[in-house]
């Protein structure tokens, strides 16, 4: 190999990157990072690589996956992280450097316009309110002329409840039976997907992948074309993605999209139609039986949580389901009479509803867990792994030779020990290697973390007014710049309405606004934007806009989630203590996510409040401070000022 075209070759000093880009700055942790993963590549296995943020770690495994020869699957967390990826890192590499190779991403169908729907939809068009009706014209000129059809293109509302309509999932395509399937735009995405050597995606739609073709009776169904190895980014997102595409649900919103496409399966003309729609209410006035007696039998009540189900709880919905289920045979028997593209989806979705329903129902699989929760004014009756190791082992391991996980935070206490036993990986296994490059960030110099002692714990009722009197406080000295990041959005909105009124500056508050509108109000002008779970991570504000992140207590999951419950009692079954094993590694690795919003670039300055008392006066507290960087310690808020008045953040 030449010097070009390897790892040191572009990203060493003196290295083609440097050469294409005026300013270029050589990072020896990127190209330590990139080297062990051209070196994985090579050799087959498994690699665990914890980067520090600011270490360029989109670049360390670009590069030796473009070079490697092989065809890499590149998964990201989020569809903005994958289109970054996609849109500035790739170009930057192919058409600034001039490596070759060819890139190609793909997206769930939802994200794209299905060409056979939008026909249907044109032919009369109906919204649910005028404002969506407004941007019809808009969006129909962009229909006729797009050439992706990605939903991106066409900046419509996060909440435009009309692209159901125009859109697909796995479950409602119609497949290669579509008449217009050769030019549907998720059909030429996959084909360009087919012929890239480095492939795009996201974890919901690799997981989704992973998912179907691993299902029994998938008879080579898959999303994803065949693939060599596979590169996690922002791994540490993978058990929760995973855990809901290798469980169930059954809701009051997919059984209402069964009975509106069997409605509209044949034309009026057809004889069967009428019989076709008759079963298809029925089916959803059955739906609307069970789901309206489960809450009450369930014990679900409305903005709450999830309540978890047993054999007996679920045997107590027995005669309702009874009745669906013999509406949805009654469906799928009449459906299977005709051999018409969507007759065969709705045949294909009712016995798949039945069968899930009677699963979940039953809650009688050990190594799973079952319950109920709200959604909106909708129901979902789910079911998933209690652990997702297992699933890993035969549905991933077994078909890729070589994965790559990285992020910024995989270690607990400097450790992968409880990461890669959540991911099914053996540290001492063959071909198992782990890896931590330092973030280039001088935290010392950049950073501090401020510990009140102050404040009630969080359990306390007048914790959420201390918080608040906390956060004006702290906000006074920074002019605003601050997220305050919640773990629940009832403290959230608590604090919000306490605190937003006696703040000098702009109040922004999670839910307002879309995520993206937020960010961009946030950097318009000194701001406090208090958030929740979408905040904690994948959000990158470098610069003066963001001096402060004030955390209002330590992040551990709620043992109330039947999830989380049931992953505490896999671990006492075991012997083992899940607090220690499970809820402080878990949390650990969900703080340093809040923390790692504050410093983006290495001129960045500024202070992480962390307002529960619990990590200094708890022995626990201690394996978070050992996660976390080493970085000055405030006890104090003339401390606190004192940090900011020696020097003027950024």
């Amino acid at each position: 190999m030449s010097p070009r075209h390897d790892a040191a070759g572009l990203l060493g000093p003196g290295g083609e990157l440097s050469k294409a880009l005026p300013g270029y700055e050589h990072r020896p942790s990127q190209l330590e990072l990139a080297r062990e993963i051209e070196r994985v590549l090579e050799t087959r296995g498994t690699l665990l690589a914890e980067a520090g943020t600011g270490t360029g770690k989109t670049l360390a495994y670009l590069v030796p996956a473009a070079l490697s020869g092989r065809k890499v699957v590149v998964s990201t967390a989020t569809k903005t992280l994958q289109d970054q990826v996609f849109q500035k890192d790739i170009p930057l590499l192919r058409d600034t450097v001039g490596l070759p190779f060819e890139a190609a991403y793909l997206k769930g169908r939802n994200n794209y316009l299905c060409a056979h729907r939008f026909e249907a939809f044109d032919k009369s068009p109906a919204f649910a309110t005028r404002e969506e009706a407004a941007l019809w014209p808009g969006l129909r000129d962009w229909a006729l002329g797009t050439q992706t059809g990605d939903r991106a293109e066409a900046d419509l509302p996060d909440a435009f409840a009309a692209w159901r309509q125009l859109s697909t999932t796995s479950e409602t395509c119609l497949g290669s039976r579509c008449p217009l399937f050769e030019p549907c735009f998720v059909t030429r995405a996959r084909r360009r997907a087919e012929n890239a050597d480095v492939l795009v995606v996201n974890h919901h739609l690799f997981f989704a992948d992973l998912a179907l073709k691993s299902r029994p009776g998938a008879d080579g169904a898959a999303v994803l074309p065949r693939y060599e190895a596979v590169v996690f980014d922002e791994a540490h997102a993978l058990e929760d993605v995973a855990t809901d595409y290798f469980g169930v649900q059954v809701s009051s919103f997919r059984v209402d999209d069964l009975a509106t496409d069997a409605l509209s399966a044949l034309p009026p003309s057809d004889e069967r139609s009428g019989m076709l729609s008759a079963l298809a209410l029925t089916v959803r006035a059955r739906a609307e039986a069970l789901f309206t007696a489960a809450p009450a039998v369930l014990g679900v009540a409305a903005n709450e949580g999830a309540v978890r189900l047993t054999p007996e709880t679920g045997a107590r919905l027995s005669a309702a389901a009874d009745q669906f289920g013999e509406a949805l045979a009654g469906l799928a028997a009449l459906a299977a009479g005709g051999d018409e593209p969507e007759l065969v989806s709705v045949r294909r979705r009712a016995g798949e509803l039945a069968e899930e329903l009677r699963f979940v129902l039953e809650a009688s699989a050990e190594n799973h867990v079952y319950w109920a929760e709200p959604r909106g004014r909708g129901l979902s009756l789910r079911a998933a792994p209690i652990e997702v190791a297992d699933e890993l082992q035969k549905r991933l391991y077994g078909s890729v030779d070589t994965v790559v996980f990285t992020s910024a935070t995989l270690t607990a206490q400097g450790k992968f020990d409880f990461f890669a036993r959540r991911m099914g990986v053996s540290l001492a296994g063959e071909g198992v290697r782990a890896l931590a490059v330092g973030s280039p960030f001088d935290f010392e110099r950049q950073a501090a973390l401020y510990l009140p002692t102050h404040l009630p714990e969080p359990n306390d009722p007048e914790f959420p007014r201390a918080v608040a009197d906390e956060v004006v406080a702290l906000a006074e000295v920074t002019g605003g710049r601050a997220f305050v990041l919640f773990t629940s959005l009832r403290n959230m909105e608590a604090v919000h309405r306490l605190a937003a009124p006696r703040l000098a500056c702009r109040a922004l508050l999670q839910g307002e606004r879309p995520k993206a509108a937020l960010l961009d109000a946030f950097r318009a002008e000194p701001s406090v934007l208090f958030a929740a779970h979408s905040f904690w991570e994948g959000v990158d504000v470098p610069g003066a806009a963001l001096s402060l992140v004030i955390i209002d207590k330590l992040p551990f999951a709620s043992p109330g989630d039947p999830l989380v419950a049931a992953r505490i009692d896999a671990h006492r079954a075991r012997g083992e203590d899940p607090f220690s094993a499970y809820q402080v590694p878990d949390a650990a690795i969900a703080l340093r996510q809040g923390f790692g919003r504050l410093i983006r670039t290495r001129s960045d300055r500024g202070v992480v409040a962390l307002l529960d008392r619990r990590v200094t006066s708890r022995a626990y507290g201690r394996a978070f401070l050992a996660s976390l960087p080493k970085m000055r310690r405030l006890g104090h808020r003339d401390a606190f000022r004192a940090f900011f008045e020696d020097g003027r953040p950024r």
